[in-house]
């Protein structure tokens, strides 16, 4: 879910980070903080490597994943609310799965930082609305744009791990929005196979995605 959902971090500097620990210590804060600092620019970095042509193809791949899951778990969305993500940073495109589902009768949202610091809002979006420049730049639906509540949001991973957990960009927005929004949507995080890692380490802010989707397939689903 992001207009963006994370607040983007400077670019980590390897020197910086050369003898910091492979792993850190989950019950230091600052240290888990560094450490993921440092993942958050390796995995950008890698990111940014892929040719725009393996992005597309990983598209597509994911979102047939992806319409399977929605589907097993909500069967119809027509009707139904679903949040996407304007894509940044080389952040794997979905649009053209968000427009398929415009076509089929879902309801379009992106979300939008209106306070920074704050939960995030979802405003309805729609396949050539005119956009309006967001927080950080990001094009958003404009602030006549009707505001909803997703039964369904997407967010895109920097990287994940096999317990659910998703590393953002570390600014927080995404866990703030799923601890206030109620009912909680069907969470589900998008992004690269290559991004996983071992462990996020959870600090008591973060909070698991319902699943998390990539181009191989669903790596993780609750109940």
């Amino acid at each position: 879910m992001t207009s963006k959902d994370d607040e983007p971090e400077a670019p980590a500097s390897s020197v910086c980070y050369l003898g910091e620990p492979t792993d850190p210590d989950p019950r230091d804060p600052q240290a888990v903080a560094l450490w993921r600092r440092g993942e958050r620019a390796r995995l950008r970095a890698e990111r940014m490597a892929l040719s725009v042509e393996v992005r597309q193809a990983k598209a597509e791949a994911l979102t047939r994943h992806l319409d399977t899951f929605v589907a097993s778990r909500l069967g119809d969305l027509t009707g139904r609310v679903v949040s996407g993500y304007w894509p940044i940073k080389g952040e794997l495109d979905l649009r053209p799965w968000m427009t398929a589902l415009h076509e089929r009768g879902a309801m379009l949202a992106l979300p939008v930082v209106e306070v920074p610091g704050t939960p995030l809002i979802f405003r309805r979006w729609s396949p050539g609305l005119k956009m309006e420049r967001g927080h950080w730049g990001i094009p958003v639906p404009p602030a006549e744009s009707l505001q909803m509540t997703p039964e369904v949001s997407l967010a895109p991973v920097m990287g994940w791990d096999g317990e659910g957990y998703r590393l953002g960009y570390g600014g927080g927005y995404f866990d703030r929005t799923l601890a206030s929004l109620s009912p909680v949507p069907l969470a589900i995080g998008v992004g690269v196979q290559a991004a996983r890692i071992s462990s996020i380490h959870p600090q008591p802010h973060d909070i698991a995605l319902s699943a998390i989707v990539t181009e191989a397939g669903l790596q993780f689903a609750r109940a």
